[in-house]
């Protein structure tokens, strides 16, 4: 009697494997080894489409024979590829998204199994979770300052849209640098769906207002007056700031150059160079901004014998009384009480900086040196912002701001 065929013509590699079946085709590993993958299903139809799929990943380059589990993958391309490349600031946040995201909700899943719809479900339950349950931050506090999900009065405490999509733009790098390891062909992050974002409505103060702010800082000797000149008449960003050293002005030339910045990451405040090279630049320094910083030179050194041996020189503008870098956070508090002092819109420091192109139409400050300073790469864009002057007696007393300084 002729045993019962259990392959059809050209699946020579398809068998019986306990209660279904199995193939294999020949591939070659990433490191060029050759040697058999093998396929499983309940029928033979799954497992003759699985074995198509696997012949066509097998022509088209290397294949991968193990293949890890999410969690296990991200955990070391965050200490192999993400930490030695990247700023610190993004490896903690990349780090961060991963430990209290990513791992807990698709940790478990193998790599080349993970779905489209896998990545979906998990994003949608985390825009509906609130975080301060699902970390426990109320339970955290002690028991007399615990007032919302603790006591059974949950906060709603979700992620923003921003969040979200920063959590699948994590998840999709991670797997983009899988693809590049050919442990899977396809990355499912890429195809889900998020809520369009709506972007924020950027602020900024008119010249009357940044006048006013300046005014109040500079009528109560506020340490950080020349700090926020350089914002809102340089448009210099708050780390960029307080990382600024001496070395970096040259107040005869009137030129300051930016090419470190000051963040604090984690536990540490570090002091490293900007994030990109279009961030780095050599600006002219208006008048405002020559003696501005001549009078934070005064008073450093005012600051420097006060402290006599206490003094930690770290050779930067903005210091501490001890001679050491500003935390940011501090700067922040610094910054709020004057907007509450000077009585104008609060804002952020990253909105302040806006104002920069209307103060320097304001203060006369020529357009071919805005241009430069506001870094456009088009004259026309600098003079659109030229027309939108303030009135006369803002840009008179805008002008004279540094006078009471002189000397």
């Amino acid at each position: 009697m002729t045993a019962k065929r259990t392959r059809a013509n050209g699946e020579g590699s398809i068998f019986p494997y306990r209660s279904g079946f199995a193939a294999y085709v020949w591939v070659t590993k990433p490191d060029g080894k050759r040697t058999r993958k093998y396929v499983y299903g309940k029928t033979r139809e799954d497992v003759h489409d699985k074995w198509i799929k696997l012949h066509a990943q097998a022509k088209a380059g290397p294949v991968a024979t193990k293949v890890p589990r999410l969690g296990e993958y991200v955990t070391g391309w965050l200490e192999e590829v993400v930490r030695p490349n990247v700023a610190p600031l993004t490896y903690a946040t990349y780090e961060t998204f991963t430990r209290l995201y990513i791992i807990p909700g698709l940790g478990p899943a193998r790599l080349d199994r993970l779905q489209v719809r896998d990545v979906q479900t998990w994003l949608n339950k985390i825009r509906e979770t609130c975080q301060c349950c699902a970390q426990g931050k109320d339970a955290a506090r002690p028991a007399a300052k615990r007032r919302c999900c603790a006591l059974g009065r949950c906060c709603q405490d979700t992620l923003s849209g921003r969040s979200i999509s920063d959590i699948r733009a994590v998840l999709r790098s991670a797997l983009s640098s899988a693809i590049t390891e050919d442990l899977i062909t396809k990355n499912v992050a890429a195809a889900v769906k998020l809520p369009t974002a709506r972007s924020r409505k950027r602020k900024a103060w008119s010249g009357d207002e940044a006048r006013r702010f300046l005014e109040s800082a500079r009528a109560d000797d506020d340490p950080f007056y020349a700090a926020y000149v350089l914002v809102l008449v340089l448009g210099l960003r708050k780390g960029e700031v307080l990382g600024l050293a001496w070395d970096d002005v040259d107040l005869d030339s009137a030129e300051l150059a930016i090419g470190w910045q000051v963040q604090r990451v984690r536990r540490k405040l570090l002091r490293r160079e900007t994030k990109t090279e279009g961030s780095d630049a050599t600006l002219p320094l208006p008048a405002i901004c020559v003696t501005a910083l001549r009078h934070r030179q005064v008073r450093q050194q005012r600051a420097k014998a006060t402290a006599g041996n206490s003094w930690q020189d770290s050779g930067l503008v903005f210091t501490t009384r001890y001679g050491t870098p500003i935390e940011p956070r501090n700067f922040n508090r610094s910054y709020d009480r004057r907007i509450a002092k000077a009585g104008v819109r609060d804002i952020t420091v990253h909105d302040a900086r806006r104002t920069c192109g209307t103060l320097l139409a304001d203060l006369d400050v020529h357009p071919r040196v805005a241009m430069t300073i506001l870094r456009h790469a088009q004259f026309s864009i600098t003079m659109e912002i030229y027309t939108q002057v303030s009135s006369e007696a803002t840009r008179a007393a805008l002008k004279k701001l540094g006078e009471s300084l002189d000397g």
